[in-house]
């Protein structure tokens, strides 16, 4: 490994190398997990099982996004379910004297 000081770096240089020596260690990390991900999958596959099986990762649960409720009275593509914050364009719609009524999905 290659010896300098330090003391002699300028604050950008210094900067650098804390940067340098950051990606360094990340990189370091990701490839000592994989390596041990790929040793322990060889092991569960030569047992029969699958690394999945035997950590029981819990596969996340995802919801189907909702049914649009409402649509823009010029634009069709625009659409909100009811959901969340109202869109800028409801509440425009809205101060505009339309009632939600109006631009209700059929």
């Amino acid at each position: 490994m290659a010896e300098f000081d330090v003391e002699t770096l300028s604050l950008k240089e210094l900067k650098s190398l804390q940067k340098d020596l950051a990606k360094a260690i990340s990189s370091f990390e990701d490839r000592q997990k994989s390596d041990a991900r790929s040793k322990l999958e060889i092991i569960a596959k030569e047992m029969g099982y699958s690394l999945a099986d035997l950590i029981g990762t819990e596969v996340k649960p995802t919801r189907a996004p909702a049914a649009a409720k409402y649509r823009h009275p010029e634009n069709a593509a625009l659409t909100w379910s009811g959901r969340g914050r109202k869109p800028l364009w409801f509440v425009a719609a809205l101060e505009a004297g339309k009632s939600p009524e109006d631009m209700a999905v059929n």
